[in-house]
Order: C-alpha cells, then structure tokens, then sequence
C-alpha cells in the first residue's frame, strides 16, 4: 500500500504531512470540515492533487478505524 501520510522532525516539526509536500493533513482536515469539497481544496494545493488528497483521507481513515478505541467505542455502543 503506497503511503500518503508522513511525518518528519524536519518538516513542519514532525507534524503528519501529505507525503512528498510541506501540507499538514490537519490543515486538509479543517477545510473538508468547513465545507469545502475535495475539488477546492485541490485547487488551494495544485501541487498535491486530487488522487494524493483522496489517498491520504483513505489512509487517515484506516489508521483511525485500526486503533483499539474504535473497538472498545463500537463494543460500547453496541452494549448501550
């Protein structure tokens, strides 16, 4: 699986980054939660493109879906 998601203490202070660029996916994060669609952000970051955003949002959410909290919060809710 190619990976869309790195993170270096020399870039950006090791904050997570879109591989191969200086764009923190936090900051791709907040303008999908402020609306825009994949499309805009594209067309803020041209250098990164839509395949690469798209990937590391694909990547972002295996990782989350992957961490033991997301079973213990699904086995609570389940319970509930």
């Amino acid at each position: 699986m190619k990976t869309y998601i790195t993170s270096n203490p020399k870039i950006m202070n090791g904050a997570p980054v879109i591989s191969e660029t200086r764009v923190p996916i936090v900051k791709i994060l907040y303008l999908l939660k402020e609306g825009f669609t994949l499309k805009e952000v594209s067309k803020q970051y041209p250098h990164v493109g839509i395949q690469k955003l798209k990937g590391a949002i694909n990547e972002l959410a295996h990782k989350v879906e992957s961490k033991p909290y997301a079973t213990q919060v699904s086995q609570a809710q389940t319970a509930a």
